[in-house]
């Protein structure tokens, strides 16, 4: 890069601060800048014919708001104005450059002119609104002790930059990023503020489909069209644009909101930087941002840059609402990809202000506090950071126009400064009461990796749904067989009244699911009783070993029919139990055709055939377990009585059973009353005992018989019929490991 320094500073000093080596571990004494590096309040010097670009721009002043880069016009003359918040800063440097990163040129910015404050700014008059790249050097007294991190021989990321320019393709080195061994790659922050705006079309509206009726379909971006199967053009594969070709499969699937695993702008290759025993993963799940404002370049067709990618991403979000289907984002405030102290990772905040983005306690020697199990944790509820996630949270509601957020281990934020949990978080509060966020969807993952457990206890005022980890043990337990689990069952399918009926909750603040996306997949579940993620490079210690799974009687792949169909009812019966539950449910993007991973249930760094949608096996399943899946989906979003807005009382449900308290019982039934809601009675029955049981039904309402709409022990097509084309009589029987859906109907039906 040629470097080209805007300042009144004396070349060879700037030389002796610019040009010093970087230290590959982490820094036990400040960088400090040089008062010479410190630029006049005066200077307006244009750049050297190194940069071109710049020979018209001058320095100004500028304003310490909005953070970020920001169109501006000061006394007629256009140009750009850039903020930054470095509280403890004594020295920030603006470094510009062109598209390419070929030629830079330095604004040492001089606190009296350009600090208000904890901000720094300044006005580029002249800069170009698009075509920039651009990042800070930051220095600051106090070393290690001191929780702070300086290095100004790094140019670090804007945290509020509304772009990042990096690598061009996915998983693919190049020229621009200058990877360095236990350094990492470049990033820079961009901007194009002369994007024109995005024409949404006439007649676009949202979809705003009450929480109550959505059901998420959890799914990765780039693993979603990456394979060849997907049939999209090779410059579309793991794109945005790749998933907007695919949305007609959303549409057939019959859900109504994508749950997007992180879409913000982060490095895939983050786990190659240093030799390790991870170091032939590629990161596809994106639980490690470098941004919470830019969306991932990467995910552009064609290796379009960042500009591209937010432009694509708001034409597949225009794309998804025409379908009627709603957008959630799963963003990660809880921690970044700069990692520990052991290991950083030196991009954005670490070396801005450390001690104020991230929990620090400097009274141990591991200072960073790990509550996410990724090497930090954000300070969510410091007043910087909070305001910075509430400013990214409204951006992507007001300008790409996503429906809601996945909060990924919100208890995170529920924690002071020193990590002290906290029973009001200020952060969570906020967000609840915001006028832009709390009409969207709100979903945290109530549990981080310290301890905090907070299933239905998370701090909601009303507003906040949650995981409901719950739901997926006592399902998983009751429909494997274990002894004692159907009470828990039963509290599970009826909406967990036992975690949200309180204040103002609904049954559909609890999102239900069996599988998500870290953990073992549907199949999987029924196929494997231990994880198998030797492929990860960690022997096998990785990932969690609670999975309460079954193999049915063998480990992994096998041949045998026997177990193969004991697998198929087990799978529909976990598929049955989620759409028949109160409460709104999720389910995972290749569950549909019934997908493996071989037993991996921490999948996250497999950029390969393993982690990637295979759209010939979805064919294959189409009149199989697709078909199944799909119609109790559908099945589901038809039937009045299925996902409610109100927790079951006494005449909306009863419960054939008198063997509560027997632990080796392990058949429930139960019906659903029709009190006007529409739809009719519905009665189903959960067999997770290995033999089978004839119960009584229940008389079906006046001028009614029930029908049969699902057995899982029944071989396609006969597992499912949404019409209810077979008459049941007065009793039915349940196969073992089976369950049973019946609906109660007007018309005449043939009988069994």
């Amino acid at each position: 890069m040629v470097v080209c320094r805007v300042a009144l500073a004396v070349r060879e000093c700037a030389a002796q601060v610019w040009l010093r080596p970087r230290r590959a571990g982490p820094a036990r004494h400040a960088l400090q800048m040089p008062a010479c590096a410190v630029a006049s309040t005066v200077a307006e010097k244009a750049p050297s014919k190194a940069a071109p670009l710049f020979s018209g721009v001058k320095l100004h002043a500028g304003t310490p708001e909005p953070l970020g880069p920001s169109a501006t016009e000061v006394s007629g003359a256009a140009g750009v104005n850039f903020a930054l918040f470095a509280g403890d800063a004594t020295g920030v440097t603006l470094v510009v450059s062109d598209a390419d990163d070929g030629a830079a040129v330095e604004f040492a910015l001089d606190p009296a002119a350009h600090r208000t404050g904890g901000h720094w700014h300044c006005f580029l008059e002249g800069l170009p609104p698009s075509g920039v790249l651009y990042g800070y050097r930051v220095a600051g007294e106090g070393g290690w002790e001191t929780g702070h991190r300086w290095d100004p021989t790094k140019v670090l990321i804007d945290p509020y930059a509304p772009l990042i320019k990096g690598r061009s393709f996915f998983g693919v080195r190049d020229d621009f990023e200058r990877f360095q061994e236990k350094v990492g790659s470049i990033f820079r922050g961009t901007f194009a503020l002369d994007e024109p705006k995005f024409d949404w079309g006439a007649g676009y509206a949202r979809p705003a489909i009450p929480l109550q009726d959505l059901i998420i379909y959890e799914m990765g971006v780039r693993s979603f069209t990456a394979d060849a199967s997907a049939g999209v053009p090779p410059a579309d594969a793991g794109t945005f644009r790749g998933l907007q070709a695919k949305i007609d499969h959303l549409v057939e699937l019959g859900v109504n909101a994508v749950e997007l695993l992180p879409v913000f702008e982060y490095d895939e290759l983050e786990f190659q930087r240093t030799p390790n025993p991870r170091d032939h993963m590629v990161n596809i799940w994106g639980y490690s941002h470098a941004s919470f404002f830019a969306p991932m370049a990467r995910f552009a067709s064609g290796g379009g840059g960042p500009a591209a990618a937010a432009r694509e991403f708001k034409e597949l979000v225009r794309a998804l609402h025409g379908a009627g289907i709603e957008v959630i984002l799963d963003v990660v405030y809880n921690h970044t990809g700069e990692g520990g102290d052991d290991d950083p990772y030196l991009l954005s905040w670490r070396g801005i202000a450390n001690s104020t983005y991230y929990m620090t306690d400097t009274s141990q020697y591991v200072q960073l506090l790990n509550y996410s199990g990724c090497g930090n944790t954000v300070s969510g509820n410091h007043p910087v950071t909070q305001r910075m996630i509430v400013e990214s949270l409204r951006m992507w509601v007001e300008e790409y126009h996503v429906d809601g957020f996945r909060f990924d281990l919100a208890s995170a934020l529920c924690r002071d400064p020193l990590g002290k949990p906290i029973p009001a978080p200020p952060l969570i509060r906020q967000i609840a009461q915001d006028p832009v966020l709390s009409k969207v969807k709100l979903l945290a993952e109530p549990w981080d990796c310290g301890g905090l457990y907070q299933v239905g206890s998370f701090p909601n005022w009303d507003v906040w749904g949650e995981w409901n980890g719950r739901f997926r043990d006592d399902v998983r337990r009751f429909i494997k067989g274990d002894p004692s689990c159907k009470p828990a069952f039963a509290t599970r399918i009826a909406g967990s009244a036992d975690l949200y009926h309180k204040n103002q909750r609904k049954p559909y603040h609890g999102i239900n699911f069996v599988i998500a996306h870290d953990g073992f997949t549907l199949h999987d579940l029924v196929a494997y009783n231990q994880k198998h993620n030797d492929a990860n490079g960690e022997g096998n210690r990785d990932g969690s070993n609670d999975n309460f799974s079954w193999n049915c009687g063998v480990e992994g792949e096998t041949q045998d029919e026997g177990v193969l169909a004991l697998r198929g009812r087990q799978m529909r019966n976990l598929m049955l139990a989620l759409m028949v539950a109160q409460g709104t449910p999720m389910v995972l993007m290749g569950d549909e055709y019934a997908e493996t991973r071989g037993g991996n249930n921490n999948w996250y760094g497999h950029d390969t055939a393993m982690t990637r949608f295979n759209w010939d096996k979805l064919d294959a399943q189409r009149d199989n377990f697709f078909r199944f899946y799909s119609g109790l989906i559908k099945f589901r979003r038809a039937h009045p009585l299925l996902g409610r807005a109100e927790f079951l009382g006494p005449q909306d449900i009863t419960w054939h059973e008198d063997h509560w308290d027997n632990p080796e019982s392990k058949f429930l039934a139960f019906s659903l009353h029709d009190r006007g809601q529409g739809g009719g009675d519905l009665y189903a029955a959960f067999n997770a005992h290995d033999y089978a049981i004839t119960a009584p039904l229940p008389p079906p309402p006046a001028g009614t018989s029930w029908a049969r709409v699902a057995d899982t022990n029944l071989p396609p097509p006969r597992d499912f019929d949404a019409a209810g084309a077979r008459r049941v009589e007065t009793a039915y029987t349940a196969a073992p490991f089976s369950s049973v859906l019946l609906s109660a109907k007007a018309q005449q039906v043939t009988s069994v």
